[in-house]
């Protein structure tokens, strides 16, 4: 049976920030420019335009600050922003800390869907964990390999 808990609100930024000093962008442009003359040197054009492509986006995503996103959980689901994730497409939820920051990660019941990580501040920790966990199981979650490389990249 689910209690009726009060719903919860706050506001968080929708991606934790990297600083990036010039040494990063002097590594990133090393690669950029060693597998640029790859490409080149095989004559793999449609692979050298991959490369700048992505060189630009991750240039965009490492620059552009961090929108704020609300968040409201309640007996529905999650919202994020104007997005419902209802918990029926859940199969549990764990809690990660990452630094100083704290994000709940919400497991697809879906083999190939995807997880929904949502940042939130300590202070709100006790009453979102206890909301989740009054639709959700609680399991140990770990950063995946995509976010230990995004971790390591710093983007």
């Amino acid at each position: 049976m689910v209690k009726q808990l009060s719903p919860v609100s706050w506001e968080a930024e929708e991606y934790i920030t990297k600083d990036h000093n010039t040494g990063w962008y002097i590594g990133l442009a090393l690669v950029t420019i060693a597998l640029s003359a790859l490409a080149i040197l095989l004559q793999g054009w449609t692979f050298l335009i991959l490369i700048i492509i992505s060189v630009i986006t991750v240039l965009i995503f490492s620059l552009r600050p961090p929108r704020k996103i609300s968040y409201h959980i309640d007996n529905e689901g999650i919202t994020e922003g104007k997005i419902l994730h209802p918990y029926t497409n859940f199969r549990a939820f764990g809690i990660l800390k990452e630094d100083n920051h704290y994000s709940a990660i919400l497991i697809p019941k879906q083999r190939f869907g995807l997880s929904v990580k949502i940042y939130f501040p300590e202070g709100s920790g006790e009453a979102i964990v206890d909301q989740l966990g009054n639709h959700l199981p609680m399991q140990e979650v770990k950063l995946d390999f995509l976010d230990k490389i995004v971790n390591f990249l710093r983007i």
